[in-house]
């Protein structure tokens, strides 16, 4: 079916969430932006080990050296340490001023989570849908690339939210309209820390991965309907977690403050012998 869908060049040098005011870029550096990317947003954290080059290319779909030189890119700015003999590691995350979708990077996590659900539900129903109808073979053969990497992550959430990513902006993308991937892009981004806290959790890669199955069938079949109800169950999988994530944050914070019986403890003062 010739849908007009973009070329895999087109993915390249347009992913949404990259900035659409960017000129060409070659493979190299859209891939070390999409990693400063995801330092930026919080989802690789400094200390974190980055997948091997190998896993790296399986996530975005590029060569090995394509991501040598990309990882090079990040060492020269500082943003990892690459070791002879040991994973390269996140140092860093001052990243500076990158431009991303239409937002810069945590911007969105400022609006109430009940309020960005609303605003990606609604906005992603149309994308997805539109890209059921649209797709090529061709992405639909990387979309089910991505899917069987993700089957072998295991539960590694670093692995598994770099391929979640390629995924969700692949088929955004495939909408057509460069403007309203950006836009579901960037509310995808919503609270990205937490849900790889999510994602840490035992089963968490295992179910999310059958939720991209789901969505894969419905796009080969070019079943806008299914695609959209796959992409919605989806959506209230990961708010149900973000919240369950939130409340158990907000538990902690809690007892910190009060103590484990509950009972708010004011703080000792100094006291000072008279003289």
């Amino acid at each position: 079916m010739d849908t007009g869908t973009p070329s895999r060049s087109d993915l390249i040098a347009h992913d949404p969430g990259l900035g659409a005011g960017f000129g060409p870029q070659s493979m190299r550096e859209v891939v070390f932006r999409k990693i400063a990317l995801q330092i930026a947003s919080g989802m690789l954290r400094i200390g974190d080990a980055l997948p091997g080059e190998r896993g790296l290319a399986d996530a975005f779909g590029v060569s090995r050296e394509t991501v040598r030189g990309a990882v090079q890119m990040l060492a020269a700015r500082g943003l990892v340490d690459v070791t002879h003999g040991a994973r390269t590691r996140v140092i860093s995350d001052e990243v500076g001023a990158i431009e991303v979708g239409v937002m810069r990077p945590r911007e969105v996590n400022r609006y109430d989570l009940d309020q960005v659900h609303a605003a990606r539900r609604l906005i992603e129903q149309q994308v997805v849908g539109d890209a059921a109808e649209r797709i090529d073979n061709a992405t639909l053969a990387r979309l089910s690339t991505m899917v069987a990497e993700q089957s072998r992550v295991g539960d590694d959430p670093v692995r598994f939210m770099l391929s979640d990513r390629e995924f969700h902006s692949t088929i955004y993308l495939a909408c057509g309209n460069l403007l309203m991937a950006e836009l579901v892009m960037d509310l995808y981004t919503y609270m990205i820390a937490l849900r790889r806290s999510a994602m840490a959790e035992p089963g968490a890669v295992a179910r999310s991965t059958g939720d991209h199955r789901r969505i894969l069938a419905g796009l080969k079949a070019h079943d806008r309907a299914a695609v959209q109800a796959a992409f919605a169950d989806h959506l209230d999988n990961i708010t149900r977690t973000t919240k369950a994530i939130l409340a158990r944050a907000n538990d902690e914070d809690t007892r910190a403050a009060t103590g484990e019986d509950g009972v708010a403890h004011p703080a000792e003062r100094e006291t000072h012998s008279p003289g």
